[in-house]
């Protein structure tokens, strides 16, 4: 990993062989050797490789971890919606980000849901009806749409299913993800 990080960083910079090693004082056939694991890393020549990089000695050694890769392939389902929860509980600053297909099974509820907060999405495919109040706004494919909660609201599709991903605050995760 260490020998793909170089390579990786100094390619980012548009740096060749030469470049880097005029930074680091190794020659360009030492580096190329390195990158391509015919030759040892030796720790002496970690440092100034680091430093000429712009990096620390600790984010270029740093073991390889995926703790912080989250996979989540169960979605959850109510009648005429299915929701991909994209983030997890410790999103910064109390955000829910998912992705979610609804289709025109999805009923619009008898008294239209008022929450403190603001609602963002954006659609991916297909046409979603906002409902706003007495206003109905469409969205297509392509656009963004934002609104404040205390305005009675939902989300339908409008002529076949819509997929979009959308952006809640703690009240809108509670309101829209938990029935």
């Amino acid at each position: 990993m260490v020998r793909q990080r170089i390579r990786g960083l100094r390619t980012a910079r548009g740096w060749s062989l030469e470049a880097l090693a005029n930074r680091c004082g190794l020659t360009p056939s030492t580096l190329s050797r390195i990158e391509t694991g015919h030759r040892r890393i030796a720790l002496d020549q970690l440092v100034p490789l680091a430093r000429a990089l712009d990096t620390t000695l600790d984010q270029l050694v740093q073991a390889e971890e995926d703790s912080d890769v989250v996979i989540r392939p169960e979605p959850q389902h109510t009648p005429g919606t299915t929701t991909w929860l994209l983030s997890n509980e410790s999103t910064l600053h109390g955000v829910t980000v998912a992705k979610m297909r609804i289709t025109p099974e999805r009923a619009v509820p008898a008294e239209l849901p008022v929450h403190p907060g603001r609602e963002w999405l954006t659609v991916l495919s297909g046409t979603a009806r906002v409902q706003l109040g007495e206003r109905v706004v469409t969205v297509h494919a392509g656009q963004a749409a934002e609104f404040s909660t205390m305005v009675p609201h939902a989300i339908t599709a409008e002529g076949g299913p819509v997929e979009i991903l959308t952006i809640l605050d703690h009240d809108g995760e509670r309101a829209h993800l938990s029935h």
